[in-house]
């Protein structure tokens, strides 16, 4: 177990969480690792940025802290130390606190012996779990991001494992007015529109058949999809001038056609630099949902100007800079195995044998 895994001087007074089940994958990110990549290091940080910020932002916190990145794979912690404030948000996961199911993005409090546990849902390949304070492992050149293949970040460097415990940062006493919230997140939820794509900077490297079946066709995620990179399969995209490039520097979004002429689109973890022709980029307001496709399922896409996708980007970053006002107190729901959990009935009589109130007066 990592030295960082059990703090040799506990507060216990502080927050802390241990990790019982992490599912591949499971990593701490923060907002991410920037002003590296010209020495070769890759930002890292969350895959879907607004499902991260959201749930930030309904801890009323820095948007940026620390926080937990879940895959499909699952994951379930133990609360231990003081009660601690939670918040989750991201893809459509079955959350539980101990056996009572959460919304999908909720904010919550767990006190000292409460499990939470998430799994995947209806949809989605992300989710994140916001701690009050951030999670505090130590910082590698200004970031807690991890990036497991250069062991950088998080703890240790590597995905999160069971009996892991990770510490936060003890938070000023909140506010009484503080409640159980579920969270009304739009900009969350899954749907079908085609993904928007600024082109460029090679998108002269490809043949004007290929541009058009890129855009006019389907295509579906493979299982070839981790944090560096999304490999989709569909019509080929010929290219015009070849596949080989100078090596030039990579962004977010970006979408090289290398040999194969299939889209492979560059992710959190991307390299800095490639020698592949980018036909163009998947713009920042849709790579959340473009992170959330889990294998198997289909995309399109769609151009639009630069104009357009910064427009698209400043409505994104306003509608997540709402949440604290689209909190709403968290009622319980009325399914089977909540009613099962509440002890409606606190005994009962036999009427034969001690009529009471209820027959008295009567034939009996």
């Amino acid at each position: 177990m990592s030295d960082l895994a059990e703090p040799a001087v506990q507060d216990p007074a502080a927050p802390r969480l241990r990790v019982l089940r992490a599912g591949p994958c499971a990593t701490i990110q923060d907002g991410g690792r920037f002003g590296y990549l010209r020495y070769g290091v890759t930002p890292a940080g969350p895959m879907d940025w607004a499902a991260f910020r959201t749930a930030n932002l309904a801890l009323d916190q820095d948007d940026n802290a620390a926080a937990i990145e879940i895959s499909y794979g699952g994951f379930e912690l133990l609360c231990e130390g003081a009660p601690t404030w939670i918040a989750f948000a991201g893809g459509g996961f079955s959350w539980r606190r101990d056996h009572a199911a959460l919304p999908p993005a909720t904010r919550v409090l767990l006190r000292p012996g409460d499990r939470l546990s998430a799994q995947a849902g209806s949809f989605g390949a992300w989710t994140y779990l916001a701690v009050e304070g951030g999670i505090e492992t130590p910082p590698a050149m200004g970031s807690r991001a991890t990036h497991v293949r250069s062991a950088m970040g998080g703890l240790d460097g590597r995905m999160l494992r069971a009996g892991d415990l990770l510490p936060a940062r003890p938070t000023a006493k909140r506010d009484p007015a503080f409640f159980e919230a579920a969270i009304e997140a739009p900009w969350l939820e899954k749907n079908g529109r085609p993904l928007r794509v600024v082109l460029g900077p090679q998108d002269d490297y490809f043949t004007a058949d290929g541009l058009a079946a890129f855009f006019c066709s389907e295509y579906r995620l493979t299982p070839s999809a981790d944090r560096m990179a999304y490999r989709l399969d569909g019509p080929e995209i010929p290219h015009a001038r070849g596949h080989d490039i100078v090596s030039d520097g990579i962004a977010l979004g970006a979408i090289q056609i290398a040999g194969d002429r299939k889209p492979l689109i560059l992710m959190a973890d991307r390299q800095p630099t490639g020698g592949y022709p980018k036909l163009g980029h998947v713009i920042g307001a849709d790579i959340g949902r473009l992170a959330q496709m889990r294998p198997g399922e289909a995309c399109r896409f769609t151009a639009v100007s630069v104009a357009e996708a910064r427009a698209a980007l400043l409505d994104v970053e306003e509608d997540v800079a709402e949440t604290p006002s689209r909190l709403h107190i968290l009622r319980p729901a009325l399914t089977s195995e909540t009613l099962l959990g509440i002890n409606l009935i606190d005994g009962f009589v036999d009427a034969l044998k001690d009529p009471g109130p209820y027959l008295s007066g009567c034939d009996q």
